[in-house]
């Protein structure tokens, strides 16, 4: 089976600064991938390289059998292939149903669009019941949720997630980690990056560990979660 992504030696720059050093791997159709690390290791730059956001230095990026190293970051979306940015960004001056319409705006099928409006209001009834609401004024979950929503508008076939947990309650991570499971459930391919590392990799199939822009470990997200060099570094000793 071929990778629905398949990133090859991706070296990204910042001036001086080698943020990647050729860094390789893959996402296969229907897995949660993560990708966890340390501050400063590279784990945004990652997605942000991959979207387009920033350009790289060299390296080829494949998507969905394509090479799409070089295309506009619209043009990615178009592709299926969307991400759920750190920090949420979403649209504070837009109403929550605004910010949903945001998502899908690169569509034509208006009767599609209306159908996953409803979607993911099954999906965050939360934001069905503020659907009306300036979106600055939900609280950091639901904002969480409606960028995840507004995603999910562009029916991404690999979903790229930054940071989803940060800043929210415990009760409110659980809910957003089941919710991640359960869009994954339902046919949409998850990379994931998390500085929770206990929780990415109990959701995810396998993961890729960063430090300095390399990837220094891979493997099965079981077998790292019992590593006893992974326990220390990002999960704590207990």
């Amino acid at each position: 089976m071929n990778p629905l992504l398949t990133v090859e030696n991706l070296t990204v720059h910042y001036g001086a600064i080698q943020a990647l050093r050729g860094i390789s791997f893959s996402v296969n159709q229907g897995e949660i991938i993560t990708l966890i690390g340390s501050n400063g290791a590279g784990k945004t730059t990652t997605l942000h390289a991959i979207s387009h956001i920033i350009e790289k230095t060299s390296g080829t990026i494949m998507f969905n059998g394509a090479n799409i190293s070089a295309l506009v970051p619209d043009k990615i979306v178009g592709a299926g292939l969307v991400q759920v940015p750190e920090g949420r960004r979403i649209f504070a001056n837009l109403r929550v149903h605004d910010n949903l319409e945001m998502g899908a705006y690169l569509r034509k099928d208006h009767a599609g669009i209306k159908q996953d409006i409803e979607m993911v209001y099954n999906i965050f009834p939360r934001l069905r019941e503020r659907f009306h609401q300036l979106s600055g004024t939900l609280s950091g979950g639901e904002q969480q949720m409606l960028a995840m929503g507004r995603a999910l508008m562009s029916q991404p076939k690999l979903l790229l997630m930054d940071e989803p947990s940060m800043g929210l309650s415990p009760i409110l991570v659980d809910e957003i980690f089941g919710i991640i499971r359960r869009i994954n459930d339902a046919g949409t391919t998850i990379l994931l990056v998390e500085q929770n590392a206990y929780r990415a990799l109990g959701i995810a199939g396998r993961a890729y560990i960063l430090e300095t822009g390399e990837i220094v470990q891979s493997g099965s997200a079981v077998d790292l979660l019992r590593d006893d060099r992974v326990k220390n570094a990002y999960l704590g000793t207990s």
